[in-house]
C-alpha cells in the first residue's frame, strides 16, 4: 500500500488538510499561515474531505493551479512563506500537494491585516484567530526565548517568599539555594543594577504574588462515578508551588486506583496495580514541566473514571515531538528555565527519556490502551482499560435470558390485549363516523343508508346461509355418530339419550344463532366504516388531494384521526398512492388514485 493510501485513512488534523478544489484566496491563506505558525502541514487538493474520494485534477491544469497557489501565498501572507508544491498520481488521477514547513519568523499573518487581526493558528482541523497570549508566544519563539525566562518587575528577589522552595531544593540536591545558584539557574535576572525574579521563580515560590499572577498554575484532580464527567466521588485542588505539584497529584491517583495480587512466582505474593504507575507518574510530571504557563484560564486536569485515567495539560504538543513514536528518545523543551531546575530536583531523570519510560511501562500492561489527542489548545493522555467493556458485556450476557423471557412475556400480554384494543378502536372509529354522518344532508344520508342497508342484507344472507350449512353439516355428522352409538344400547337408554341429544342439539343451534347475530353486528360496524373509506377514495378519484383538502371537502374543522386512519388503510390496500413518492412527509404531498382504486370505484358503482 502506498504512503498516500495510508494518508487517505487519516483524519484531518493539526498537520493535514484535504480540499476537493483550490480554496478561495482567504481560506487558502489562513490555512497556510496556521501551518507556518505551528508545526507545518500538508494540504492535498483533489480529494474530498468527508469521503476521502480522490476526485483528481486535469493534467493540463496542474501548472496553472501551482502558479495560483504560489501567487496567493506570496500576495496574502506575511512574512514570506515558501511552499513546496508537488504533483502526485494516484490510480490515474492527479493531486496537488502543498507542503508548508514550520516557520522561523512567526507570527505569520494576513498581509492586508495587522498581526493582532490576521494571525491564525491550527486548532485540531480548523484555523483559529490567535489570541494575544498565543501571538506573544509566537514572538518569543522567533527570539528563541521562553515565557518562564521573562522578568517579573512587581517584586524584587529580596521581597519574594521562596523559603519552602529553598528547603525543598536543599533536601533534594544537598545544595544551598544562594543568589549565585539562582543566577546560574536563570531564576533571577539583573537589569539596571536591580535583580528581579523570572516567571519560573514566581511559579516555584510560595509568595502571594504567585496566585495573583498565575491563578491557574494548579492541578484539578477528580474521581468521577461512572465513565463520564458528572458526580464526584472525590476531588482536590493542588495549588502549591509547581515543584511539588506532580507528586501530590500522583498520590491522589494512587488513592483511587486498585492494587491486587497477580500470582506467586515464589512463596511470596506479588501485587500489581491496575494501571502502569511509572507511565502515569511520567505523564503527570510532563504535564507540569511542559505545560504552557502563558495561557490564562487553563489548568492541568486529572480525571479518574471507572474505565480510564485522563491527564490534560494546557498547551499543544511541541511541534518537534511526535507522541505516537514514543520510543525514539525525542526531547524538546517549552520552559527552558524550569526544565534544568526540575532535572536537578530529580523530577526529570534524563533528557528525552520520558516517552521511553511511558512506552516500556505500558508494554507490561497489555490490558491498558494509551491514547492521546489535542482538544483545543491542550494535550490529553488517556490510559483506558481495554476489558472494561467486556466486563459490561459479560453482565449483559448473564441477564440476557431473563430479559428475553420478560420481553416474550410482554409480547404475549400485548398479543392477548390486542383484539380487545382493536375492538375498542373499531368501536370508537364507528361512533366517530356515525357522528359525522349525522351532520350530512338528508338526501346523502338516505342514499348511503339504502346502500349500506343493501350491503348489510347481502352480508346477512350470506352469513346466515353459511351458518345454516355449517350447522346442518355438524348436526348431520353428530346425529349419525349418535344414532350409530344408539343401535348398540338398550331401548330405554336410547330413548333417554336421544332426548338428551336433542336438547344438546337445540342448545347448539341457539348458540350458533347467537354467534351469527354477533357476527352480523360486527359486519354491520365494518360496513358502516366503509362509508368514509368509499367517500375519500371517490374524492381522490376526481382530483389529487392533500390531507387538508380532503378534510375541508369532508366538512371537518381539522384533520381527524379517523381521516388519517382511512388514508393509511387506502395506502395499505394500494387503492391510492403518494404524488411525491420519494418524500412521504413533504409539505406538498398529495394522494392520487391507483389503477386498483379505479377498479374498486367501478365495483362500488355496480353495487
Amino acid at each position: 500500500m502506498s504512503k498516500f493510501s495510508e494518508i487517505l485513512k487519516q483524519p484531518e488534523g493539526r498537520r493535514l488538510e484535504f480540499k476537493e478544489f483550490l480554496p478561495t484566496k482567504s481560506e487558502l491563506a489562513k490555512t497556510i499561515i496556521a501551518f507556518a505558525n505551528d508545526a507545518g502541514g500538508e494540504l492535498y487538493i483533489g480529494v474530498k474531505n468527508d469521503t476521502r474520494e480522490v476526485i483528481g485534477l486535469q493534467e493540463d491544469e496542474l501548472i496553472s493551479i501551482e502558479e495560483k497557489i504560489c501567487n496567493l501565498i506570496h500576495d496574502n501572507c506575511s512574512p514570506l512563506i515558501l511552499p513546496e508544491v508537488s504533483f502526485l498520481l494516484h490510480n490515474g488521477k492527479y493531486i496537488i500537494l502543498s507542503q508548508i514547513f514550520k516557520g522561523s519568523a512567526p507570527p505569520y499573518h494576513l498581509k492586508n491585516k495587522s498581526v493582532d487581526e490576521g494571525t491564525y493558528i491550527r486548532v485540531g482541523s480548523s484555523n483559529r484567530l490567535a489570541s494575544k497570549e498565543i501571538i506573544s508566544e509566537l514572538e518569543r519563539c522567533k527570539l528563541n526565548i521562553s515565557f518562564d525566562s521573562e522578568r517579573v518587575y512587581i517584586k524584587s528577589v529580596d521581597e519574594l517568599n521562596i523559603n519552602s522552595f529553598k528547603e525543598f531544593y536543599f533536601e533534594k540536591t544537598g545544595e544551598e539555594l544562594t543568589m549565585q545558584v539562582l543566577q546560574k539557574l536563570e531564576l533571577i535576572k539583573s537589569e539596571q543594577k536591580k535583580t528581579y525574579p523570572t516567571n519560573a521563580l514566581i511559579l516555584l515560590s510560595d509568595d502571594v504574588i504567585r496566585r495573583e499572577i498565575f491563578p491557574y498554575a494548579k492541578i484539578e484532580c477528580a474521581r468521577f462515578k461512572g465513565t463520564i464527567p458528572g458526580d464526584f466521588i472525590d476531588q482536590k485542588t493542588i495549588d502549591s508551588n509547581i515543584a511539588i505539584q506532580s507528586e501530590e497529584a500522583y498520590k491522589f491517583v494512587l488513592r483511587h486506583i486498585s492494587e491486587a495480587s497477580v500470582g506467586y512466582k515464589t512463596v511470596y505474593r506479588k501485587n500489581r496495580w491496575e494501571y502502569p504507575l511509572k507511565a502515569i507518574r511520567e505523564v503527570i510530571r510532563n504535564a507540569v514541566i511542559h505545560r504552557d504557563y502563558s495561557l490564562n484560564g487553563k489548568d492541568i486536569k486529572i480525571a479518574i473514571f471507572d474505565d480510564k485515567v485522563e491527564i490534560t495539560s494546557p498547551g499543544k504538543l511541541l511541534p518537534s515531538v511526535d507522541f505516537s513514536v514514543s520510543d525514539s528518545g525525542q526531547s524538546d523543551i517549552r520552559n527552558k528555565v524550569l526544565a534544568p531546575v526540575f532535572k536537578r530536583l530529580g523530577i526529570i531523570e534524563q533528557w528525552g527519556n520520558g516517552l521511553r519510560i511511558i512506552s516500556e511501562d505500558i508494554d507490561n500492561y497489555p490490558e491498558i490502551s494509551l491514547n492521546w489527542k489535542e482538544p483545543g489548545i491542550a494535550f490529553r493522555v488517556t490510559f483506558s482499560l481495554k476489558n472494561y467493556l467486556s466486563q459490561q458485556e459479560s453482565l449483559w450476557v448473564v441477564n440476557e435470558p431473563q430479559q428475553e423471557l420478560q420481553q416474550e412475556l410482554n409480547k404475549k400480554q400485548q398479543e392477548l390485549s390486542k383484539p380487545q384494543q382493536e375492538s375498542q378502536q373499531e368501536l370508537n372509529k364507528t361512533q366517530q363516523e356515525l357522528q359525522h354522518e349525522l351532520n350530512k344532508p338528508q338526501h346523502e344520508l338516505q342514499h348511503e343508508f339504502n346502500e349500506t342497508q343493501q350491503e348489510l342484507q347481502q352480508e346477512l344472507n350470506k352469513k346466515q346461509q353459511e351458518s345454516r350449512l355449517e350447522l346442518q353439516q355438524e348436526l348431520n355428522l353428530k346425529a349419525q355418530q349418535e344414532l350409530q352409538h344408539e343401535l348398540n344400547k338398550p331401548q330405554h337408554e336410547s330413548q333417554y339419550e336421544f332426548n338428551e341429544t336433542q336438547q344438546e342439539l337445540q342448545q347448539e343451534l341457539d348458540k350458533k344463532q347467537q354467534e351469527s347475530q354477533q357476527e352480523l353486528l360486527i359486519t354491520q360496524q365494518e360496513l358502516q366504516q366503509e362509508s368514509l373509506y368509499s367517500k375519500v377514495i371517490k374524492l381522490i378519484n376526481d382530483n389529487s388531494l392533500s390531507r387538508k383538502e380532503l378534510s375541508v371537502l369532508l366538512g371537518q374543522k381539522s384533520i381527524s384521526g379517523q381521516l388519517n386512519e382511512t388514508i393509511s388503510k387506502l395506502l395499505k390496500n394500494n387503492l391510492i398512492e403518494w404524488t411525491i413518492k420519494e418524500k412521504p412527509n413533504s409539505s406538498k404531498q398529495k394522494y392520487k388514485i391507483t389503477l386498483k382504486g379505479i377498479e374498486f370505484i367501478k365495483s362500488l358503482h355496480k353495487k
